[in-house]
């Protein structure tokens, strides 16, 4: 036979301990920051931005010259390398698709901004501890958006190359640049421009508001680039505008050698952030 209790034992409670607090409820969840709608700007933002951009620039100038000082480098060793095996061609994809890597340089040169618009100190530790952080945020996400989208750039550029001037021109073509200028170079140079150009648009709608929007405030990516392409269809002739200022600017940093994005990239990115702050005004 089988003894039961018939009434089930009772669950002993913890004693609190005497003068001990109890332990607070926890906080809630905040959840994503909001994110303000777009405002319209007028092309005098342009100048505007640019002079704020080299007004911060000549604040804080290591910082500037820090981050370029990775691009500048990279350049530099892209062109040793080609240099020395004797391909030369390799260059121009890669030349024409650095607006589409350059946003992400201008990270840190966000930050800077921010802490001179809100004056707080501008100190090393605290600036790359910032910029370190984004690693565990939705930096990094759009870094790997920008960096597939330069990867799958450089594969059609080649791509572009080989169907219109054959393989065999990939091992003449530095001695014999004259051959980009007559026939079929001239359309491959012409379908090459218009299918970079539309890689950049696709990129800049993406990241002229996305990425200090996401290094600002705490918003996921797709938020993030839909808030985007919002600010830049509502400002879609200025933007057009500061795109193709950005651009030539950052032709004329590759010289000579790349040395002018030393000044070229922290004004841009400085302007950028300032730009950001014009397009998503706080609420």
């Amino acid at each position: 036979m089988v003894v039961t209790d018939s009434d089930p034992k009772p669950i002993p409670m913890p004693i609190p301990e005497p003068g001990r607090d109890p332990l607070p409820d926890p906080l809630p969840d905040p959840g994503p920051d909001e994110i303000p709608l777009p405002a319209v700007v007028s092309f005098d933002a342009i100048p505007a931005v640019l002079a704020a951009g080299w007004r911060d620039f000549r604040t804080a100038p290591a910082f500037g010259l820090l981050f370029a000082a990775f691009y500048v480098a990279g350049g530099l060793v892209l062109t040793a390398v080609a240099l020395a095996s004797g391909q030369e061609w390799w260059l121009m994809p890669f030349i024409v698709g650095f607006p589409l890597i350059a946003p992400f340089a201008a990270v840190g040169l966000y930050e800077v901004s921010r802490r001179i618009e809100s004056d707080q100190p501008l100190l090393w530790r605290e600036v790359l501890s910032v910029v370190l952080a984004q690693k565990d945020r939705q930096v990094p996400s759009m870094a790997m958006v920008i960096l597939l989208m330069f990867m799958f750039w450089v594969f059609v550029a080649h791509t572009t190359f080989a169907l219109f001037m054959g393989v065999s021109a990939l091992t003449n073509i530095t001695s014999s640049p004259e051959l980009l200028l007559q026939g079929r170079g001239l359309v491959m140079l012409l379908v090459g421009t218009l299918i970079g150009a539309g890689f950049a648009a696709v990129l800049f709608g993406i990241t002229v508001v996305g990425l200090p929007l996401i290094l600002d405030r705490e918003v996921d990516l797709v938020s993030a680039i839909i808030a985007s392409f919002q600010a830049v269809t509502l400002n879609l002739p200025v933007m057009l505008a500061w795109a193709a200022v950005i651009t030539g600017l950052l032709f004329l940093g590759f010289l000579p050698m790349f040395l002018g994005l030393f000044v070229v990239l922290p004004v841009l990115g400085h302007a950028s952030w300032h730009m950001y702050r014009r397009l998503m005004p706080d609420t």
